[in-house]
């Protein structure tokens, strides 16, 4: 994997991000809260999960392995949840804008939350990211689409016509 493809994955995970954050910003706390019929619940949960993913992972990448999982109750409200995750956006892209090409090829090892130590080749893992956040906010599309607040496509084709 180069950096440039790297790069390029984590910009369309910005936009899709984004699109859906736009999206859910229109909802009621009501709505933003509420159940739904999804392996992470309703949209709070579903977000707080992919948010999670994105947090554990480039914490592995930088060398420390998180033993405890972020929790949808640490966001009573979208705009905390919202503000959590741009502050998270610029620490993973700080990440993929320093990383080398020679560290994307490697090998790297961490703790999961259960205590097993793996390895990974870096480049796997963090497109492993990019494609585990595109099925949850796939989920999160599916939530806000039911409740009238569709965030349009988040396709990674239509990123790469609007990308430059």
């Amino acid at each position: 994997m180069n950096k440039q493809d790297i790069q390029f994955l984590f910009q369309y995970n910005q936009w899709s991000t984004k699109k859906i954050m736009d999206a859910a910003s229109r909802l009621t706390p009501a709505q933003f809260l509420a159940p739904a019929e999804f392996p992470q619940g309703g949209l709070r949960g579903t977000l707080t999960h992919a948010l999670f993913a994105e947090w554990i992972w480039r914490n592995r990448w930088e060398g420390t392995s998180p033993a405890h999982r972020i929790q949808p109750d640490e966001f009573p409200t979208f705009e905390s949840l919202r503000a959590r995750w741009l502050e998270e956006e610029k620490l993973v892209m700080k990440f993929v804008e320093e990383v080398s090409e020679e560290r994307l090829n490697s090998p790297f090892s961490y703790t999961n939350t259960e205590g097993k130590t793996l390895t990974r080749i870096l480049w796997q893992a963090m497109a492993h990211v990019v494609n585990h956040g595109t099925q949850h906010k796939t989920e999160a599309a599916a939530i806000l689409t039911s409740l009238g607040q569709s965030p349009g496509d988040i396709d990674m084709i239509w990123f790469a016509a609007e990308y430059k």
